[in-house]
């Protein structure tokens, strides 16, 4: 496809000067992009697809940069990306450096605040929009919220922080999804409210009656909106939003552009805090997409039979089959997670709470706490959202809550937002907390069952792939669970000794590869038990004076990381650091966040060259 009227389209001013007339075919163009696009790098496509017709009218309305559109998550902002200048950078979509998957501060002036984690757009306008009212500004402010979000507590702590004075436009965009089908009373709410034709007649009607009333004053005025809002309670209930004083308007259409662009304009004309509530269809325009919106929220540029998460999810179903008090939490990742299996045979035990980690984290340590047997699954960036429940509700309380921490390492294509590079830092720190890094699925599920028997709380981290089991057949384990595997005869070791965990293993075998080329013996020692780290430590210590440089190599953040924890382990035994030389290749003090096109383990320092370099140079 050509794209004829998209590739005019360089920036909103563009768009403006487009005759509605166009729109249609414009809106076709984009669908057609955006297909392309995402089949080649990856990508959120059906939230996309839904929200073609709301982005454009978005900008025909508003006028950005000087209006700030905050976009929720990000997940919906493609459109929004392509019509604020980033067309020709569509071909690095996703790449590291490339153009982000979600707004990104640096990315561009139309991008006011960025996202990646869900249910913040809120509190971000309300800032914006109280920001301006000090600064004596005229802009608007615009907030596109899915409904999937608005299941996330910031989402009602911020509403409940909104004054009905401010030049705040709050979108609501429902289409009775995020990436799971959204759950709990908030979402069954919106899913309810409708403001029906009598509704918006009886609105309409009583404000044309009372007005000819020829009474004036401000206290008569007070009085005639109260019996207003009296006569219409009276037949249609207020609904949440309203009782909150902010304005209503909906639910229309989200996909008719001429009402969407009609709504917005009433909005921008009352000039005050105003929800319109739009309904969209997930993956409009693309049949597949429409069909099944789950299978086509993220699509990825490959495919896999197994992973983690797929394993994981087996162990559980086949717990859960012989034990009635295994349960299983998650906040809004059923699937990502492969919880939604659990939930399909054990709907009663499994229990989606919504965009809510603190809460699911919490609820998970009462079911404990209630001599339940509760397993929450999170990816590793959300977890950091559920620390403070972490702390004090689960390991303060030394409850048996096994969390399964998903998506550990770099975020590839999602980048910064999206890193499992902090988790071990975190939970390290936690008293009474056990961690595992589990490298095939057999080891994942004896460290499950590890998590089971000894009843207190554990975390059990693993990337989003499949089990490397040609790398661990090189190795052998040095004792029990919580031991360490070696690929080296420990009676007679190599001078140079890797230590890592987790997917970073494929790296590091790389750059041993790279050094046998050179004539350079190296072993490596694969932890499975982060934390404690006792048995790791024990056998480092052994070879104190017997090899001459450790490299501990970490996908994750250096500081209070697995890598300094095992150091601080060496001092405490007395390791001789004078005959013996410890070294860390982690991620210093970066949200590994490159500015340009790149190989990200490179960028961070943890490509096989890099390693080879860093254990063989002097």
């Amino acid at each position: 496809m050509k794209y004829e009227l998209l590739k005019k389209i360089n920036s909103p001013s563009d768009l403006k000067a487009l005759d509605d007339s166009r729109i249609p075919e414009l809106s076709a163009e984009i669908r057609e992009f955006l297909i392309a696009a995402v089949s080649k790098n990856g990508g959120h496509l059906a939230s996309n697809l839904g929200v073609v017709e709301l982005t454009l009218a978005i900008h025909k309305v508003f006028d950005s940069p000087a209006d700030k559109i905050i976009f929720d998550v990000g997940h919906q902002a493609y459109i929004h990306k392509l019509l604020t200048g980033r067309r020709e950078k569509f071909d690095t979509l996703r790449i590291p450096g490339g153009l982000s998957g979600f707004t990104l501060r640096r990315e561009s002036e139309h991008d006011p605040f960025g996202a990646g984690h869900s249910s913040t757009s809120v509190s971000a306008a309300l800032g914006f929009a109280e920001s301006a009212a000090l600064k004596g500004e005229k802009n608007h402010v615009v907030c596109v919220l899915g409904d999937g979000a608005y299941t996330g507590g910031m989402v009602h702590e911020a509403l409940n922080n909104c004054k009905p004075d401010l030049p705040l436009v709050i979108i609501l965009n429902e289409n009775g999804m995020s990436i799971s089908k959204n759950k709990g009373t908030f979402a069954s709410y919106i899913s309810r409210v409708r403001a029906s034709r009598g509704y918006l007649r009886i609105k309409a009607g009583t404000g044309s009656v009372l007005s000819k009333i020829p009474i004036v004053g401000r206290p008569v005025r007070r009085l005639v909106t109260a019996l207003k809002n009296a006569v219409k309670r009276l037949v249609y209930t207020s609904n949440y939003f309203e009782e909150l004083g902010l304005y209503y308007l909906g639910p229309i259409d989200g996909n008719d552009y001429e009402r969407v662009k009609s709504t917005l304009s009433l909005a921008k004309l009352l000039n005050r805090t105003v929800v319109v509530h739009l309904k969209t269809v997930k993956g409009k325009g693309y049949c597949e997409a429409e069909n099944s919106p789950e299978g086509f929220h993220s699509v990825a540029s490959s495919e896999r039979s197994s992973s983690f998460n797929s394993a994981f999810a087996e162990e559980l179903i086949s717990e859960a089959r012989e034990d009635e008090r295994v349960v299983a939490v998650t906040a809004a990742m059923g699937i990502g997670t492969g919880l939604d299996k659990f939930g399909k045979e054990f709907p009663r035990r499994y229990f989606d709470v919504g965009i809510a980690e603190p809460h699911a984290l919490t609820f998970a340590a009462a079911l404990a706490a209630d001599g339940l047997m509760p397993t929450i699954a999170l990816y590793s960036t959300f977890l950091q959202r559920g620390y403070d429940s972490i702390l004090h509700d689960i390991a303060l309380q030394d409850l048996p809550v096994r969390i399964m921490i998903d998506r550990a390492g770099l975020a590839l294509g999602d980048g910064a937002t999206h890193h499992g590079i902090f988790d071990v830092s975190i939970l390290s720190s936690i008293p009474k907390m056990s961690v595992f890094a589990p490298a095939s699925y057999s080891s994942l599920s004896d460290a499950m069952s590890y998590a089971r028997r000894i009843g207190t709380p554990v975390a059990i981290r693993y990337s989003n792939a499949a089990e490397q089991c040609e790398l661990i057949s090189r190795f052998e384990r040095c004792g029990d669970i919580l031991s360490p595997l070696v690929d080296f005869d420990l009676a007679a070791p190599p001078k140079y000794i890797f230590i890592t965990y987790g997917r970073l293993l494929s790296k590091v075998v790389e750059a041993k590869e790279l050094l046998l080329k050179e004539g350079i013996s190296v072993g490596i020692i694969l932890a499975e038990c982060i934390k404690p780290n006792s048995s790791v430590a024990d056998l480092v210590t052994s070879l104190s004076g017997r090899v001459k440089r450790i490299v501990y190599a970490e996908e994750g953040i250096l500081s209070g990381g697995a890598a300094q924890g095992l150091l601080s382990s060496l001092h405490e035994r007395g390791f001789d650091f004078s005959r013996t030389d410890y070294r860390i290749s982690a991620i210093s003090d970066s949200f590994a966040s490159p500015t340009e096109p790149c190989n990200l383990y490179d960028f961070v320092g943890l490509s096989p060259e890099k390693l080879a370099r860093r254990i063989s140079e002097i």
